[in-house]
């Protein structure tokens, strides 16, 4: 009997061990990151450069050179440090080239095409794209610009159609365009596969090959293998110190994996130290979530909604407002006509999945279910869509198809904060 017992003490212990998840994230790493960071290398000669472009500018002779170097050292500034007037600085610059040179340089509307899609004005980048067009462009510029705003817009086809026209194996961005048009297509492997053939194709560019890793960094979250992603964040961050999106990736990670709020609340608050983006703000509503203490997170929440609803942004954070609108700041009313705004913008399954979601958390459900049937049944959905679906067809007492959604939805599960994912759970469990 006494054996039979220390058997039995055995098994439970190996069994307890194997249940219990393996922290990813090294808290040794990320407190000396935060200890020992500066600003990178990259950033400070991008700062040289920028204050020598400027200087070469007379205000009383129009120039093209000097100011279009000048405002992409501007808009390359902002991608670190995230500081929106940089990018408005940059386009007003840009808005003058055009003036003076009479609305016929095209590489000023390619540039300006970018910084709209960058500000999630697609309609408004589609129109600098076709005025460059009429100018002149290469091919090759013409079908990569044309691909990143149809993509956006939801023109897939065509956009299919102008990945096909570049079909280079031996280009980054063909390989890093392929990857988006393979993740929409639920084509997840091969997502990542050219993702991360991107980045053998960047050469020695470290701000290309971070970019590419960071962007299969969130593939492989996705695709529920957190071990890679956070291989790949480090990765990039060794390559560039202040490459914030992959440390707020790590502290993505440790919230939702490693169950380590402490840690991403640190990694978030030194992220919102540094750039001036609201989105760390977002994680840290997020990160809230799991607090017993819920005016901490409505303390985030509307900051971050104080942040992001500055008109400088434009829509590039209708969706993390349409969540906040319809979770705990509830605020349905805003919700939709958010949601609708985005309709103007980019009419895709995901923003008129979005339009149904906001309706039908404004107690308007049949017109919700009516958007549902016409344009987003069928289509692909992104986790956080597909979690709104089935809360949307839950409250239509369509509990079958509400399963279907909430079961696709934990598929993605670590793509989703912790709050949602519990809330998941327990549907499922009904």
């Amino acid at each position: 009997m006494k054996y039979l017992f220390l058997s039995f003490l055995v098994l439970y212990f190996l069994g307890s061990c194997k249940i219990q998840k393996k922290k990813i994230v090294d808290s040794d790493f990320i407190d000396s990151l935060i200890t020992h960071y500066a600003p990178p290398a990259i950033a400070t000669k991008n700062d040289e450069e920028m204050q020598f472009w400027k200087s070469r500018i007379d205000p009383h002779l129009p120039g093209y050179l000097n100011e279009s170097r000048y405002a992409g050292c501007l808009a390359f500034r902002f991608r670190f440090f995230g500081d929106i007037a940089d990018l408005k600085k940059a386009d007003s610059v840009l808005q003058k080239v055009n003036r003076d040179f009479n609305f016929k340089e095209a590489s000023a509307n390619i540039a300006l095409a970018a910084h709209c899609v960058t500000e999630h004005r697609f309609m408004q980048a589609d129109s600098f794209l076709q005025k460059a067009k009429q100018i002149g462009l290469r091919p090759y510029e013409s079908n990569t610009t044309s691909f990143d705003i149809d993509f956006e817009l939801g023109k897939y086809t065509n956009a299919q159609a102008e990945l096909n026209a570049i079909n280079n194996p031996n280009d980054y961005g063909f390989y890093f365009r392929k990857s988006k048009m393979e993740h929409l297509n639920g084509q997840l492997d091969s997502s990542i596969k050219s993702m991360l053939r991107a980045d053998d194709l960047a050469g020695e560019n470290k701000f290309l090959k971070g970019v590419a890793l960071a962007n299969a960094a969130d593939l492989y979250i996705h695709n529920t293998d957190l071990q890679s992603a956070n291989d790949l964040y480090i990765q990039c961050i060794r390559m560039n110190g202040g490459d914030f999106h992959s440390m707020m990736g790590l502290g993505w990670i440790a919230l939702v994996h490693d169950n380590n709020d402490s840690l991403a609340e640190k990694i978030f608050h030194f992220v919102e130290s540094k750039n001036k983006l609201p989105d760390a703000l977002f994680k840290l509503t997020e990160m809230a979530e799991t607090l017993p203490d819920s005016t901490i997170q409505i303390k985030y929440a509307e900051a971050f909604e104080k942040t992001a609803i500055d008109s400088s942004y434009g829509r590039m954070y209708n969706k993390y407002l349409l969540q906040l609108y319809t979770g705990i700041l509830q605020k349905p009313e805003r919700a939709e006509i958010i949601a609708k705004d985005e309709l103007n913008n980019r009419a895709t399954p995901q923003t008129y999945a979005w339009y149904a979601w906001a309706l039908c958390n404004n107690n308007k459900k049949e017109e919700a279910y009516k958007i549902f049937e016409e344009h987003v049944s069928g289509k692909p959905l992104e986790g956080l869509e597909l979690y709104w679906m089935g809360m949307m067809m839950d409250s239509l007492n369509k509990k079958y198809d509400a399963l279907a959604f909430f079961k696709a939805a934990f598929k993605n599960k670590y793509d989703l904060d912790p709050i949602t994912v519990k809330s998941i759970e327990k549907r499922l469990a009904e």
